[in-house]
């Protein structure tokens, strides 16, 4: 018997539960969750978002990045294929998520078009619906 996998695109990724969140929903320092959990893209994408928010692009981005790559490792463990649905619902996909958002922000702050670019189409190949529930439609 021949399998074709599913026929309609990979499976989504479901990343399990990071459990630097509950520290930063319980709010905990993110600086001091990230050095506990330097693994965690949530922490990561926190001090992104935070200092972005402070008007600190370069480390907005430095932050964005990190938690980039990190979700990346995360990902991969997790099955992904460098492609394939990362659906927003599902919670623990949304520090990976809240990271490209940051790093979207900040490559537009800073004129890089061709990263703004590819952060908004790795948004949109993850979830369609992940654009505007980071504030980015």
């Amino acid at each position: 018997m021949t399998s074709f996998g599913n026929l309609l695109g990979p499976d989504p990724t479901l990343l399990p539960v990071d459990p630097a969140a509950a520290l930063l929903d319980g709010g905990k320092d993110p600086a001091e969750v990230a050095a506990a959990h330097p693994t965690s893209s949530i922490a990561w994408a926190v001090l992104a978002e935070n200092a972005l928010e402070a008007g600190q692009t370069i480390t907005g981005y430095a932050y964005a990045r990190t938690g980039y790559h990190r979700s990346l490792d995360q990902l991969r463990r997790n099955g992904w294929k460098g492609f394939g649905p990362v659906p927003f619902a599902h919670e623990p996909n949304r520090g990976f998520l809240r990271a490209v958002a940051a790093l979207h922000k900040a490559a537009v702050a800073i004129g890089e078009t061709d990263e703004a670019e590819r952060t908004l189409n790795l948004l949109d190949d993850s979830d369609p619906a992940a654009r505007a529930a980071l504030g980015l439609a």
